[in-house]
């Protein structure tokens, strides 16, 4: 059958980078999935939501691959270069769920486990629109979460985030005034939160600092008032308090600005001590490699299902993950190929 092989099993992920699947324009990818995975055996549709579901076995114990199909903007053509494919989605996070595909494709069949991965439509997007529709449509045992976490890596935890907006009016000046302009303003503004954030974050490890990131300023005049837009974002750490965030951001806004924070993703942290994580730690020593445990500084659907599903949930996937988003994203074939036999044999033993 096909993706039982390993040269089909890389044709699947160059087809698939090949395929441009930016959030909320996943269908033609999602298309291409449904037909690969049919043809091997499995049992695949498309939801309600736009997701891929390939599924094989009838149990009544399920165990879910939850990767993701889109990827940021900017497509990269799909390119073999000795061992390294480069191309968009790759690393993230389209190697992850070419090879939760692959692995289900390939695993022993047993009648009283159902085996399912999904591409979840959005994930890139602060809607998380996949994820959130099939929260209610499955109840699992178990959950791995396709991002790149490399072959030896297991990610247990991804700090929050929320999305932060600033914006101020004031009457118009002349430059040549004394008052500040209403940009300056929201300049201070940000260099003030990045102040504060600094002090927050002495003495503690990365996983629990608060991260701004400034994402733009825009300001425009019609001459008789000046108006500025300020937006960016803030990674939290557990157990962060967002009414301490919001009191901390208004008053830095003082009574010239207006703060408003949505798109609020919580954190999560998983348990270690799972038969989930045993079968990874036992199946990625059996390939030679020591396995790292790993807390992410971003966000992923584990933030989204985690909570809600409350079973043992890793992230877990080829790939480096310092080249998500970049214009040098690639994966190493043999690293792709390696985690396909762990998540394989992960599956064949789940019992």
């Amino acid at each position: 059958k096909s993706l039982m092989e390993d040269q089909q099993a890389v044709a699947l992920l160059h087809d698939l980078c090949a395929t441009y699947s930016p959030s909320a324009h996943e269908e033609e990818a999602v298309t291409l999935l449904v037909d690969r995975a049919n043809a091997s055996g499995l049992c695949a549709h498309t939801d309600d939501a736009g997701n891929f579901v390939a599924e094989r076995g009838s149990g009544k114990r399920t165990v879910l691959l939850l990767g993701h199909i889109d990827t940021v903007p900017g497509f990269i053509e799909p390119r073999l270069e000795g061992n390294l494919l480069h191309g968009r989605g790759t690393v993230d996070a389209k190697g992850p769920l070419a090879a939760f595909l692959v692995a289900i494709a390939r695993a022993s069949h047993q009648n009283d486990v159902r085996l399912i991965t999904i591409g979840a439509v959005e994930e890139e997007a602060p809607t998380s629109k996949g994820a959130h529709y099939i929260i209610d449509k499955y109840q699992p045992e178990a959950v791995i979460i396709g991002e790149p976490s490399g072959t030896s890596g297991i990610t247990i935890g991804y700090k929050g985030r929320v999305t932060l907006k600033l914006e101020a009016t004031q009457a118009h000046t002349h430059t040549a005034a004394a008052k500040r302009s209403v940009s300056a303003h929201a300049a201070e503004f940000w260099t003030r939160l990045e102040d504060w954030c600094n002090s927050f974050n002495q003495g503690k490890r990365i996983f629990d600092q608060v991260d701004p990131h400034l994402i733009n300023i825009n300001s425009q005049t019609d001459h008789f008032q000046d108006q500025v837009n300020l937006s960016g974002s803030l990674r939290l750490p557990l157990n962060y308090s967002l009414e301490d965030l919001k009191t901390k951001t208004s008053a830095l806004a003082a009574t010239w600005g207006h703060v408003t924070l949505t798109h609020f993703v919580q954190p999560f942290k998983a348990e270690r001590r799972t038969p989930l994580v045993r079968a990874l730690l036992r199946e990625i020593r059996k390939e030679g490699l020591e396995p790292i445990f790993k807390l992410k500084t971003g966000t992923s659907d584990m933030n989204v299902v985690g909570p809600a599903w409350k079973c043992p949930i890793v992230a877990y996937g080829p790939g480096d993950s310092r080249l998500d988003h970049t214009a040098e994203e690639h994966i190493n074939i043999q690293d792709y190929l390696k985690s396909i036999a762990i998540l394989t044999r992960v599956l064949d033993g789940w019992v």
